[in-house]
């Protein structure tokens, strides 16, 4: 039923991962055929010898779960496996699959702009980046890589809009791991309130503002929430945030480091 409702909504792309449980073989068994699919590699294995061959397996085995003949792009869970001792042979096999073309384009999925940094340091070219951005965590603009991606042309894809869903809870449904930021969570609440948004609406407010991106990913659990965002981009009306909603906090901001 979701994948319905997103066709009516004209929605083309869709996310998964091969360490997603059996997410694949679920959507292949659907038929999705008809959307742009993009998928992501897990990080290399300790001790692997045959890189070659490990991204071969896995992406055969992607490809046959979903049962379609190419991706439109195949992302890396960790982009330190091209930069690490297998990293220009990782870089190469990846390009040859793109020049077979059965990956339209090669990217990398980040937690963190340095990232972005250092492959730029050792020149390695990526077609698309997948990267948080929401109201809380805005390093993808201040750091300046938001602009600079775009300029070239490389495809921006935003995740963590609503922060692991953190955004949408109320104060007794969130881990007492973020009772720190109580406050914080406060003032976005009071003031999405006050503009007359919803937590919802507000938190995808601040993020389409920004016009740099291509995509934004979005989990729904139900067509109702499928709906109740593709409805916000009906009205779509931008209230500028308090700049003291913007955190630096990696305890709060990056999920990796959350102890919950």
């Amino acid at each position: 039923l979701i994948l319905k409702k997103a066709k009516k909504f004209k929605i083309c792309t869709l996310d998964t991962a091969m360490s997603y449980g059996n997410c694949e073989k679920i959507l292949g068994d659907i038929g999705v055929s008809k959307f742009n699919l993009i998928t992501k590699l897990p990080p290399i294995p300790k001790n692997l010898l045959d890189i070659e061959g490990w991204i071969t397996k896995n992406l055969n085995r992607s490809l046959d779960h979903l049962c379609v003949s190419k991706l439109y792009g195949l992302l890396l869970h960790n982009s330190g496996d091209l930069t690490g001792k297998f990293g220009e042979h990782y870089y190469q096999c990846l390009l040859n699959f793109k020049n077979l073309g059965i990956i339209e384009k090669i990217g990398i999925s980040i937690y963190d702009t340095e990232e972005l940094n250092l492959l730029q340091a050792l020149n390695i070219k990526i077609d698309l980046v997948q990267s948080p951005f929401n109201i809380f965590d805005r390093r993808l603009k201040t750091s300046g890589w938001l602009d600079k991606l775009k300029k070239e042309n490389i495809e921006i894809h935003i995740r963590s809009v609503f922060l692991q869903g953190l955004l949408l809870q109320n104060i007794d449904e969130r881990n007492k791991y973020f009772d720190k930021w109580k406050s914080k969570f406060q003032l976005f609440h009071d003031w999405s309130n006050s503009t007359g948004q919803t937590q919802l609406e507000a938190a995808l407010s601040f993020v389409t503002s920004h016009k740099s991106f291509s995509s934004i990913v979005l989990g729904v659990q139900n067509t109702a929430q499928l709906t109740e965002i593709y409805n916000y981009f009906d009205k779509k009306e931008f209230v500028n945030p308090p700049d003291e909603l913007s955190s630096n906090d990696l305890g709060l901001i990056n999920p990796q480091n959350w102890s919950l």
